[in-house]
């Protein structure tokens, strides 16, 4: 007895029963084969004081955010800070190429050297610029950095040379200026040394103090007291900037006017200040993490020198040293504070 041939709605019912059991079945199969999702271990190195919170930097932090990346689920940190103890930083370097992070960020040009010598395969991001990496070496050049670090680079040679004429400005009669900074710093000594180029051709007499940790700030203050300098420059580093609030307060104390490179000093008391601001830089090394962790290599991504400076100054501590500082630096002045 042949079948009876069956009605389209049955045959409606049974594919769709079929094509049911065949996507249960299915299910489980997937979830066992789908990836979980990848989570980047981004890792900091840092010269200079632990973050209060023991974190990246903030601003990192902020901008990789920006860029979607959700701390805990696509995204883990680790941090290691030196202390300016410059001896615990290859330590440190290799503790993070252990961690098999996907990245470092270095912070400073003593951070970028560790890290390069603890590993030449995961990127470094330089951040913010480690002084001029290209004459340094860090770097082959800006355009193709070669090899496995890139980021932020200074361009010591037009800023030096510009931090001068500022001070001069504000201070037209000085003759004699101290410079201090870190002689363990590759990139802050490279500084110094154009800051005394520039010093030369504004006919300006300059005396170098060099420091290496914090055991020498005493030895510097007592050599600035016998020199009397009519003004002072703190190149900017982790040790410097650590120390900045005993800098701050010996200028005060001794009457000396002083320049420096970061803004937020100013706001804390110093006089003023030329340079990018470190927040910025942050967020430009978070675009570099985030080109990186979506497949871009190091060697191809142009190493960048910061475009915009700002220019700070304390009409505050101008007033507690008895200084004038003119109206034409003034209304150039990004920041006054009053």
């Amino acid at each position: 007895m042949r079948d009876r041939p069956r009605s389209p709605r049955l045959l409606a019912q049974l594919v769709l029963a079929t094509s049911f059991a065949a996507t249960v079945l299915a299910v489980p199969f997937l979830a066992a084969s789908q990836p979980a999702s990848k989570v980047y271990r981004v890792g900091h190195l840092g010269a200079g004081g632990r973050t209060p919170d023991g974190a990246p930097p903030r601003a990192l932090r902020e901008g990789l955010r920006e860029l979607g990346y959700v701390d805990g689920q696509s995204i883990a940190y680790h941090a290691r800070f030196a202390e300016t103890k410059w001896d615990r930083l290859p330590g440190l370097a290799a503790e993070l190429v252990q961690l098999k992070v996907d990245v470092i960020v270095a912070q400073g040009g003593p951070a970028t050297v560790a890290a390069k010598q603890a590993t030449s395969t995961i990127p470094i991001v330089m951040a913010p610029a480690a002084g001029d990496a290209v004459a340094i070496g860090y770097i082959k050049s800006l355009a193709r950095p070669g090899g496995n670090v890139t980021g932020l680079s200074d361009e010591s040679v037009l800023l030096s040379a510009k931090r001068m004429e500022l001070l001069k400005e504000a201070i037209p009669k000085a003759a004699r200026i101290a410079v201090l900074w870190n002689t363990k710093d590759e990139g802050m000594t490279l500084r110094s040394r154009e800051i005394e180029k520039a010093a030369r051709s504004l006919r300006v007499e300059v005396h170098a103090i060099g420091v290496s940790g914090l055991e020498d700030f005493d030895a510097a203050f007592d050599t600035l007291v016998r020199q009397r300098p009519d003004a002072i420059f703190l190149v900017a580093d982790p040790l410097t900037t650590m120390n900045r609030k005993r800098f701050i307060d010996f200028a005060a104390a001794h009457r000396i006017p002083a320049m420096y490179e970061a803004d937020f000093i100013v706001r804390e008391g110093g006089l003023m200040s030329y340079g990018y601001r470190t927040d910025e830089s942050f967020r430009q090394a978070a675009r570099y993490v985030d080109r990186i962790l979506k497949g871009a290599r190091p060697a191809d991504l142009p190493a960048q020198q910061p475009t915009t400076y700002y220019l700070t100054v304390n009409l505050k501590t101008a007033a507690t040293l008895g200084l004038g500082i003119p109206p034409s630096l003034q209304l150039r002045a990004n920041e006054v504070i009053e």
